[in-house]
């Protein structure tokens, strides 16, 4: 006998019971067939007079609104179906606020091929607020002016690389271009200490657009794509999370950082890199700031027991390389020693838990303010600071320091 599972529009278009049925009914080796009908689809790009061939993107708003991100390309049109009451299109509107500006343009299709269709215009943020939501409800987003997706922003990379593009972009290697990969890092630093938004926006922008470069310029050498670099940090990701995409249980933080190790080395056998002899030193890059380095390198040596067993070794190490140092005097070995009494004192701030790099990025700051502040306090006095004496100058210092506590 025949069975007859009949459900509303197209079998294949929003509902999620035929998938699982034909799935079942397959590895049952059980015969089915398909009878098409008119999906929601069909009447709604009707209703708003779109092709669905201009990039359009089909969602259900239930998916989207259990997700903690939207999957959506915000740079071409979605329209997303089963927004079929208050509370749903209520944690729609706060999920795509993640990814449009609240007063986005959105339109509302009620009833779509129906008598009584309706179709209303409002702003994203209004969508919950409709009097007319129901079961037949889908929501419309045109994509957002520019380019607002990493997918466009590859876009606008290959053709500035092209040759219809810009000369300076075209004559760019990965070489040429590492000077500007550290540079934005550096100013997505200090837009972050600054708590400057607009800066960071901006930066992190520059940042991203270098990534972008590199990726594009490895494409056309057949090595990576931008793709590549995307899939490759996110499969990392979930790797070394096991017990955020797994069902493995930890207890906090310091049992997550030694999976971390642990799955790394998972990682190089995969690689073919276990079973050659390796260092613990290895993969710290050279071009890292040299007080990280420093620090990265002795956090390394400690996990085998090269340490200092107490505190006190660490100050008395500082002594000692001070000691040398002042019997240098001005030698050649001066530099050595200095550098070796640098190193000393970052290994102090790692047994502090001080990370050194960011402690000197601090004090460099401090010191800019109160020099600079000495600078004005000395013009309101109509003093050149070359003509005060050392301790005028102190004296002014020490102001500075009780005005910017």
């Amino acid at each position: 006998a025949e069975i007859v599972y009949a459900v509303p529009g197209h079998p294949l278009v929003g509902e999620a019971t035929v998938p699982a049925l034909l799935r079942a009914a397959r590895e049952a080796g059980v015969p089915v067939r398909l009878v098409h009908g008119l999906s929601f689809v069909e009447p709604t790009l009707a209703a708003l007079e779109i092709d669905i061939l201009d990039g359009l993107q089909v969602l259900d708003a239930l998916d989207v609104v259990a997700s903690l991100f939207p999957k959506v390309n915000v740079d071409r049109p979605v329209l997303l179906g089963q927004v079929y009451n208050q509370l749903v299109a209520s944690e729609l509107k706060l999920t795509l606020m993640a990814l449009y500006p609240d007063d986005q343009p959105a339109i509302l299709v009620h009833g779509a091929g129906l008598p009584d269709e309706r179709v209303e215009r409002l702003a994203l943020y209004e969508i919950d607020r409709s009097p007319h939501l129901g079961h037949l409800t889908s929501l419309f987003l045109p994509a957002r002016p520019g380019v607002n997706d990493l997918t466009g922003l590859a876009e606008t990379a290959a053709i500035l690389r092209s040759p219809e593009g810009c000369p300076w972009d075209q004559e760019q290697t990965a070489l040429s271009l590492r000077p500007g990969i550290l540079e934005e890092a550096c100013e997505v630093m200090e837009a972050i200490e600054q708590e400057d938004t607009e800066g960071m926006v901006e930066e992190l922008g520059d940042l991203i657009f270098q990534v972008v470069m590199q990726a594009q310029i490895a494409a056309e050498d057949g090595a990576f794509n931008i793709s590549d670099v995307i899939r490759g940090i996110d499969s990392k990701l979930k790797f070394r999370h096991p017990h955020v995409w797994g069902d493995l249980a930890v207890s906090g933080t310091s049992e997550v950082l030694v999976n971390w190790e642990a799955l790394k080395e998972q990682e190089k056998a995969a690689k073919g890199l276990g079973d050659r002899p390796v260092s613990l030193l290895d993969n710290i890059p050279g071009a890292l700031p040299s007080l990280t380095r420093a620090q990265k390198m002795q956090k390394r040596s400690a996990k085998v027991g090269f340490d200092w067993p107490a505190l006190a070794g660490v100050y008395a190490k500082i002594g000692e390389e001070l000691a040398e140092l002042q019997a240098a005097d001005g030698q050649p070995e001066t530099q050595h020693e200095v550098g070796d009494l640098l190193f000393s004192v970052v290994n102090l701030a790692r047994w502090y838990g001080v990370d050194a790099e960011i402690a000197l990025r601090d004090a460099n700051n401090r010191y800019q303010q109160r020099f600079q502040l000495v600078e004005r306090l000395a013009r309101d006095q109509n003093q050149e600071m070359q003509t005060l004496s050392i301790e005028a100058l102190e004296a002014l210092w020490q102001e500075a320091k009780r005005r910017l506590q």
